[in-house]
């Protein structure tokens, strides 16, 4: 969580947002440093199981990770 003050503004947030849909992990948002989608990878998650959801559809297919 990201927590704390950005001025007047109180700042409330996930880091990441990682859903399971259709037996993939879906990563909708990663805000980490290393990318959970590597970290997937290194636990020995095949790219087949794992979608970018923050980027567009037509670009996952370029990725090597699973599209839908």
């Amino acid at each position: 969580m990201q927590i704390g003050r950005g001025g007047d503004n109180h700042i409330h947030g996930s880091i990441i947002h990682v859903e399971f849909i259709d037996d993939k992990i879906r990563i909708q948002y990663d805000g980490t440093e290393t990318g959970i989608a590597q970290e997937l990878l290194e636990a020995g998650i095949p790219k087949e199981e794992i979608v970018l959801g923050f980027r567009p559809e037509k670009i996952r297919a370029y990725t090597g990770f699973a599209i839908k």
